[in-house]
């Protein structure tokens, strides 16, 4: 997942996009990029506790680990208070229902919308849960991140069968509504190939 975010990142930045964190309290390019990697990396970790409210939880435990690590990096100051709570951010507002603030967050909810591939599914599936989210994962082969055509960020994901539109439409779709960056990405479905649906219209429920 950190690296479908960094990936975002390059696509952005090639895009031209500006990132939200450039130039606060010191902030350059290579910091945003870290701001993203972090919130990426931490996004789940409050998952130690409980998926239930596993954001909030994620934020207690990720400000103690950033407090200890950041400062060998940056000293302690301005810049690496700032880049502490932008990566904090990324944490709480990577849960749908959380309006992300920043590009850099946006960017990791949207990745995290974009790990839904089979593999995500095949051991709960397994172990006997086979409810429409593990089907709907099983029938997505691949997610590609590309530059996109009508929009900056191309998202295109590959179906075997009808049911990976649920997936789509109800983890990726959602992620994206509340990202930020919503005007930004396209979200194509294929299925044998072909185009099968094109989506631009997240609207946040």
């Amino acid at each position: 997942m950190a690296g479908a975010a960094l990936e975002i990142f390059d696509v952005l930045r090639s895009s031209g996009v500006r990132f939200s964190t450039i130039g606060l309290d010191g902030v350059k390019v290579e910091d945003a990029m870290a701001i993203t990697m972090l919130g990426a990396y931490l996004h789940d970790i409050g998952n130690m506790v409980h998926r239930t409210m596993h954001h909030l939880t994620g934020v207690m435990i990720a400000d103690r680990i950033l407090s200890e690590m950041l400062p060998k990096v940056y000293g302690k100051g301005r810049t690496e208070r700032r880049i502490r709570t932008e990566v904090l951010h990324c944490i709480l507002s990577h849960d749908e229902s959380v309006q992300s603030l920043t590009v850099e967050a946006g960017i990791v909810k949207v990745a995290d919308g974009t790990d839904m591939s089979e593999g995500r599914a095949r051991i709960p599936y397994r172990h006997g849960k086979s409810d429409i989210h593990a089907l709907s994962a099983l029938a997505i082969s691949s997610v590609e991140i590309v530059k996109g055509e009508k929009r900056p960020l191309g998202i295109d994901v590959h179906i075997v069968n009808e049911a990976g539109v649920f997936q789509v439409e109800e983890v990726l779709g959602r992620k994206i509504a509340t990202s930020g960056i919503e005007d930004l990405v396209s979200v194509r479905v294929y299925k044998g190939g072909q185009l099968f649906k094109e989506v631009t219209g997240f609207r946040r429920r």
